[in-house]
């Protein structure tokens, strides 16, 4: 499909530059075969039913951007991918200096080696430490990722150490949040679990892959990059149980949803799964496991505009993305949300 198709004007002060506080009333666009309906974060809990299944993904954002010297040149890291204990792949800025066996010097004493060099600014970096002490390092030596359409527009502070996180966040290793989540407070997953809805937890590492924009001008040259997610047996069988005893699943987020359809059999039956996924959803996708999706208003252009396209419909998501340009909606990480129900072509 023709990128242009995913195309729309955003005004600039659309793109909210911190969350509403409290965050339960930050707003909420309901996208359904009846309609469009405003509403609130704090009414997501009635949208549910007893026996349905909230999906969310438990990665966790580490301080994964980091300013270093490479001699007497400044370098900029953003980490986006662990390979190892001590190695990443790494978007650098400027790259094209850097060559294999360069070191690179951070704060708190952190070195890493260029372990290798790769196409369009990444790079494979092998830190001089691993594992927990990479991550203490990185906690010294790092700042939060933000996306770029928030940075460019104002520094990175200590409040983004607490607002680009996820409440239930626990496993270290993204270096983007998964948004939507970001809405869900303790006291409103208290909430949910009273309506008599279970709610699973999934690991899929957010990587600066899915911020990228799309350059090729056909979604079909487009190249996504792989992320690491983690599902494990005993959650794939109660997400399976509920589908069979009629409950519905609903994402929390597209990370939530591209893992659960990365592990997804041909017949909807939800695997295992463990490793990396590029999977790549634009229209035409049969979807297989959700049946709602609760996701942030995305980028033009974007690899997650197409995905919510796919979900729902590209005319139903144009329209719903006016609506919410013309009532005032805030877009993108500390944005408002949306409800979608699944549009099966």
């Amino acid at each position: 499909m023709k990128v242009d198709l995913f195309d729309f004007e955003l005004p600039p002060e659309r793109i909210a530059l911190r969350p509403v506080e409290p965050r339960e009333e930050a707003r909420l666009l309901q996208v359904s075969d009846a309609g469009l309906a405003d509403l609130t974060i704090a009414g997501f809990p009635d949208l549910l039913r007893p026996g349905d299944m909230l999906v969310v993904n438990d990665t966790k954002v580490i301080p994964a951007r980091l300013k270093g010297r490479r001699d007497t040149a400044r370098v900029e890291v953003t980490l986006h991918m662990r390979l190892s204990g001590d190695s990443w792949a790494a978007f650098a800025r400027p790259a094209k200096r850097l060559r294999p066996d360069d070191m690179i010097r951070f704060d708190a004493g952190l070195t890493a080696t260029v372990a290798e060099k790769r196409e369009a600014g990444e790079v494979v970096l092998r830190f001089d430490r691993g594992d927990e002490e990479l991550m203490a390092a990185l906690h010294q030596a790092g700042e939060m990722p933000l996306p770029p359409y928030i940075a460019s527009k104002r520094p990175t502070d200590a409040q983004d150490a607490l607002d680009y996180q996820t409440s239930f966040a626990r496993e270290p290793g993204a270096v983007a949040a998964p948004t939507a989540g970001l809405h869900l407070t303790e006291g409103l997953l208290e909430r949910i679990r009273q309506q008599g809805v279970s709610v699973a937890y999934l690991t899929l590492h957010v990587g600066a892959g899915t911020f990228l924009p799309v350059k090729a001008d056909d979604t079909e040259d487009h190249r996504m990059h792989a992320e690491i997610g983690t599902l494990d047996a005993a959650t794939a069988a109660r997400l399976n149980a509920a589908r069979k005893a009629g409950g519905r699943i609903v994402a929390v987020g597209t990370t939530s949803l591209r893992l659960l359809e990365s592990a997804a059999a041909e017949d909807g039956t939800i695997q295992p799964w463990s490793g990396p996924t590029d999977i790549f959803i634009t229209p035409g996708y049969r979807f297989r496991t959700a049946d709602m999706l609760l996701t942030n208003f995305h980028l033009p252009r974007s690899t997650l505009f197409m995905l919510v396209s796919a979900f729902s419909g590209l005319e139903r998501m144009k329209a719903a993305y006016t609506h919410a340009i013309d009532h005032e909606y805030r877009f993108y990480s500390y944005g408002d949300a949306c409800l979608l129900h699944r549009s099966d072509p």
